[in-house]
């Protein structure tokens, strides 16, 4: 059976590359009947927090990838890890290192001043020597002298690795804490991964961790490197190219499954196929069809993509989701005082490209802006404002719906001698602020006669007196 893992450090929020990463493992887990697994990589302890731990579980929920093992944590398994050390040190496979750090520095100065490649020379893993009183030895692997390792990546292809290019890792530290590779390594193995989906970043870790696992006499998962994700700079991705926490998505506006589908074109591609849910996805998915070259992060294509989820999204659930924003500062409007919010944001969710957009362009509905005198000066006339009143006059008695609305526009327009949009203009401007909306007709049926005629008198006795 496809077993795949997610296992991120908490040192940090979810960012994209993570998300990416924890998508195409779950799907790959999906598609193959399979089984996905969520592992926490806490053994970093001066940097994983809790904070981290849940934003990675938030992050998560909010794109709805489920996992079906897990949360496991590193550090609840020490007494795991331990053993295992202890089992290679039995074996010979491993041994006891009582190199400092000012000899390690040493010795890596004068290969480099040799023109050397610095790295370990191995000067504890066959010595007789007897070990120095009061120092806390690491423990390193014995990596093979000779030979190869060879990964058959499913993203890469095949990549070869000579063992003389390997030093003699740590394993466990001087306080008898494992090291990432270690660790890893037992996890994945205790966890019985199949398939082990990752970004490039862990390439050179990947032979490390074979020898490891062959040491263990360990059944070797398979290997997916996927390229990581640029900035459209083509510089390494970070916070000035807009990446940031998953759980800042939501902030901002953006739908879950936007996301999800945005991500998947990172690095994938069926064809020409922009806009697929995550069933078809999963239908579609295949560790051959990413890209062996970084994908650029496109804030523009990922804000196109979430406005055409919008425009099909579920109007009551898009309502649901407006209204935290329509409570905010910027906002700052209650929608439970004014029209249906279902109705509003099935009038104006064509032209919107986030949650947060959406709840901007509906702030009208709800509490009248203020438009500028210029805007007024320019749009409301003595030609027109004779027009404007009959208008009001009229919608008093008018029956109330949209169809109705239009025909009494085009009626005072025609009593009056005018273009329909020197009678929609100014309404517009009058009643909602904007001089950009749907329709005026929809728009006013929407706000209701009652608050649409105070605006309209409101407004009119400030033109006629200024």
């Amino acid at each position: 059976m496809v077993r795949t893992r997610f296992a991120p450090s908490p040192t940090g929020y979810l960012h994209i590359g993570g998300a990416r990463t924890a998508l195409f493992s779950w799907a790959f887990a999906r598609k193959h009947k399979g089984v996905f697994v969520l592992r926490i990589e806490d053994t970093d302890l001066e940097r994983s927090t809790p904070e981290s731990v849940q934003a990675i579980l938030d992050g998560m929920a909010w794109l709805g990838l489920d996992y079906d093992e897990g949360p496991f944590y590193q550090m609840q398994r020490m007494e795991r890890y331990k053993a295992v050390i202890q089992q290679l040190l039995d074996e010979g496979k491993a041994y006891y290192c009582y190199a400092g750090k000012e000899e390690l520095e040493a010795m890596r100065a004068a290969q480099e001043a040799a023109g050397l490649k610095p790295r370990y020379d191995r000067r504890w893993r066959d010595s007789s020597a007897t070990p120095p009183t009061g120092v806390a030895p690491t423990v390193r692997f014995k990596t093979p002298l000779d030979g190869v390792v060879v990964i058959d990546d499913l993203v890469k292809g095949r990549v070869t690795v000579h063992n003389s290019e390997l030093d003699d890792l740590i394993i466990a530290r001087s306080d008898g804490t494992p090291t990432y590779n270690f660790s890893v390594v037992v996890d994945d193995w205790d966890m019985r991964i199949t398939h082990v989906i990752r970004g490039d970043d862990h390439l050179n870790n990947t032979p490390r961790q074979i020898n490891l696992l062959k040491a263990l006499g360990a059944p070797l998962p398979q290997y997916a490197h996927v390229p990581m994700i640029l900035g459209e700079d083509g510089e390494r991705l970070s916070k000035r190219h807009g990446a940031v926490s998953v759980m800042q998505y939501p902030e901002d506006g953006y739908l879950p499954e936007a996301l999800l589908n945005y991500l998947a074109r990172l690095g994938w591609a069926h064809g020409d196929e922009e806009i697929f849910d995550m069933e078809q996805f999963v239908e579609w998915f295949d560790l051959g069809s990413v890209s062996k070259s970084p994908a650029k992060f496109n804030p523009e294509k990922l804000a196109w993509i979430n406005q055409q989820y919008l425009k099909k999204a579920d109007d009551h659930r898009l309502a649901e989701l407006v209204k935290p924003f329509m409570l905010r500062d910027s906002c700052d409007c209650d929608p439970r005082h004014g029209p249906d919010l279902t109705e509003v944001v099935a009038l104006l969710k064509e032209r919107a490209g986030t949650l947060e957009e959406l709840a901007d362009a509906a702030v009208y509905f709800y509490r009248p802006l203020e438009p500028a005198p210029e805007l007024v000066a320019q749009h409301l006339s003595v030609e027109n404002l004779p027009a404007i009143k009959a208008f009001a006059e009229s919608l008093q008695t008018c029956e109330w719906n949209k169809a109705a609305i239009h025909d009494l526009i085009k009626a005072t327009a025609v009593a009056h001698g005018l273009k329909m949009p020197k009678v929609a203009m100014p309404l517009r401007l009058l009643v909602t602020g904007e001089l950009q909306t749907p329709s005026v007709d929809a728009v006013l049926a929407l706000i209701g006669r009652e608050e649409v005629l105070r605006r309209l008198t409101a407004r009119m006795e400030k033109f006629a007196g200024s």
